[in-house]
Order: C-alpha cells, then structure tokens, then sequence
C-alpha cells in the first residue's frame, strides 16, 4: 500500500499539496500530519475519502517523527520556516529510511542537508529538497534549458513575486524576516559574492522586472538556494541571482522597517515583567496589519508570477530565454505545493534521480515534471497564463529581436 507523509498538511502550502495528492490515485494514503491532530483529523474527514486521514506529529521530536514516517513511502516536509524544521526532518527520514521531499527555499538548511548526501546514500534514501516555485519549478526550468535549448548556459536570473493570499502564517513571514536580515549569496562573473538586501550593496542589485498578470515592480535579493546550487551543476555558468518581492509593495516595505529597528531579533527583551521575543512581535503585527494593506492597495485576491532569464550559448552565438509562469487566481500556496505534490509523485514513481540529497536541477527531468504539474493544475482548477498557454517563453536571438515560443507544455 502506497503511503504518503504530508508534514505540516494544514498549512497554506501543505494544505495545497494534500488536495493535489488527493487529485491523482498515486497512493492508497495520504496523511495529513501536524501538531493540531485533531485538527487534521478533521481537515481530512473533509475530504471525504478513505484515504485521506489526519493524525498528530510534533516535528520538533526525533522519536515523534521517526515513529511517524515508518510506514511512509514518501515523506514530503511543509513544516516551517526551514531554517528550524529542514534538516532535523530530513535527519529523521534518513533515519527511518524513507524517501523525502521539501520545499525549503531557506540557505543554511539547504547547505546543512546537502551535507548528509552521503549518509542519504548509505541509507538508500532519496532526498529531493527545494521541490517548490523557487526553488523547485526554477530550477526544471534552467535544466530544461541546459538540456534542450542551450548548448552552455552562462546566466541565470530568478525573479518571483505573489501577493493576495487570504492570509499568511507564521512560518511564512518569519522566513521572509530572515530573508531580509541574513547575508545573500549570489553568483556573480564566477565567484559567489555576499549582499545584503536591506544595505548599499544589496541595493546595488536591485531592478524593476515586469511580472505577466501582476506589473512592473522592484525585486530585492533573496536568499533562496539556486544561487548556490545551479553552479555546481552547469559547468559554466558565471552568474545566479535570486530576487524576489511581495505585494502591496507598501506591506513590502513595511515588513523591511520592521527588520532595520531590530524586531527580527530572537533575543527576548524584558517589558515590565515579560519576555517578549521581537520576531514574535514582528509577525503579530504584520499579520494584524496586512488587511489594511491588502484593501489600501486595492487587492481582492491572490496572484503570483515566477520569472526566470536564462542566457547562454547554442551553435557559437547568445541566446536569452525569458521563461514566465504566472497566475491571477492562486498565490504561494498553489504555486509551492502544487509542484511539491509533483515531486512527491515522481519519487513514487522511482522517476527521481538518487540515492542521496539533491536539489530539483540534478534530480528531476523537466519534461515529466511539467507536464504532471500542468495536469494537477488542470485537476485543481488552477488557472495559469494567457492565450500563450500556461509557461510563457520568449526568445532573444542574435538578431536581437524578442519573440514568443512555444515550448508544447
């Protein structure tokens, strides 16, 4: 019997990811796993189908998990922020010998458990890390390219942006806190250099990008893996950034202030006689004002875009590839755990290159992820793209003239 291990299933991304795996007859159990059991009991008997159910994990124990996992075929991780629930959950499949999938878009967790690749290996464990939008649907994206467009690939530059969605958790805005107060590596004329994105030199990166279905606004670097996982894959390749925005951009903005006078501190402070954590602070209050952004601004729902340049060489000349994969009607949920869904089913499938840990850009072939992830949007009613289809590309040649193609995905 086919089991699958959905860690952190009520969230905004895993909730998504347990309707995909729901969708497809893949496994004859998918199992809503939080530390709300009841309460993903009762997310699953919403469902109302057998083999969905709901029981209590708590992520933070090893003995918790590993109990958890030992009927799992596949483990896929929601539960975050990465930087906390990544490699102690990874540790605990390794563990139990079972397969896994994630979406961390978090560094220092991605360098962490890239290091028990080998450990991954001796346990026969597959680990797919990353398997989200970005990264995870960017780096299919830059393969396809390495393997079907280009004969070199020289430069790539990840762009996303969403906004909209009905609300925001925790783990999601205490990720982008970190986001904006840690160093980001980005990969530039073929050394890896540090910015920062709230100083001069992270500015330095800064441009205006115009995302299909949502507008022209300004991206910031972001420290999401790619920039430090495409290098060793794309001999090469002599740049990788990562940039990224939410909207309203006024909310935007707010969230960065709140990181310059210090609340993304994890120091408790002493006020009268309680310890208050600033980054607990931070986020309750982005969360009480993120309605009042969200009307200002005029938005009513959920949209995202995922941007991915890619340039590099085929038959001696410079070819730029300008890959977009937009949406009006969902948001960072949709856009992260449908393609994690994606993951989860092709490591079912044995379609996942491994043993060991790998990002998406050496494990998954492009072809098939698209098209399951164009066939769970289809079955989840995600509407994606325009008339061009649901991945938008278009193609600068040597000419210099931008055309649209079609990829037939």
């Amino acid at each position: 019997m086919a089991r699958a291990l959905v860690l952190g299933g009520l969230g905004g991304i895993g909730s998504v990811a347990v309707r995909a795996l729901a969708a497809v007859d893949e496994f004859d159990q998918v199992v809503i796993a939080d530390v709300l059991g009841e309460e993903a009991e009762t997310a699953a008997a919403q469902f109302g189908d057998s083999r969905i159910t709901g029981i209590a994990v708590d992520a933070q124990s090893h003995t918790n998990l590993t109990t958890a996992m030992k009927d799992a075929d596949v483990v896929l991780n929601c539960t975050g922020p990465f930087y906390r629930f990544g490699p102690p959950v990874l540790r605990a499949a390794i563990d139990a010998g079972v397969d896994y999938v994630d979406v961390c878009d978090d560094l220092a967790p991605t360098q962490s458990m890239l290091a028990m690749h080998d450990a991954a290996q001796a346990a026969g464990v597959t680990a797919l890390i990353g398997m989200g939008n970005s990264p995870g649907i960017a780096n299919v994206i830059v393969r396809l390219c390495a393997e079907q467009l280009l004969d070199r690939v020289e430069s790539v530059d990840i762009m996303h942006v969403h906004g909209g969605e009905p609300e925001e958790g925790p783990g999601v805005i205490k990720h982008r806190l970190h986001a904006m107060d840690n160093p980001v590596p980005l990969f530039v004329n073929g050394d890896f250099v540090e910015v920062h994105q709230l100083e001069a030199d992270g500015r330095a990166f800064v441009r205006e990008f115009d995302f299909r279905d949502v507008g022209r606004l300004p991206v910031y670097p972001y420290p999401h893996p790619e920039t430090i996982t495409l290098p060793r894959y794309l001999p090469g390749l002599q740049r990788a950034t990562n940039m990224g925005v939410i909207f309203p951009l006024a909310y935007f903005h707010r969230t960065q202030q709140l990181v310059r006078v210090g609340l993304s501190s994890q120091e408790p402070l002493t006020v009268g006689d309680t310890a208050v954590v600033p980054l607990d602070v931070a986020v309750a209050l982005l969360q009480s004002q993120r309605p009042g952004f969200l009307e200002e601004a005029q938005v009513t729902g959920p949209a995202g875009c995922l941007a991915v340049e890619v340039g590099g060489i085929k038959d001696g000349d410079y070819h730029r590839y300008v890959f977009q994969l937009s949406s009006t009607m969902a948001g960072a949920g949709e856009g992260t755990g449908i393609p994690a869904a994606v993951g989860t089913i092709l490591m079912h499938w044995g379609h996942i290159s491994g043993p060991g840990v790998l990002p998406p850009e050496a494990a998954v072939d492009p072809t098939s992820f698209l098209d399951l992830a164009f066939d769970l949007m289809r079955r989840l009613g995600v509407q994606a793209g325009g008339d061009s289809g649901a991945l938008h590309v278009e193609h600068t040649g040597p000419d210099g003239v931008a055309r649209q193609v079609s990829l037939g995905v």
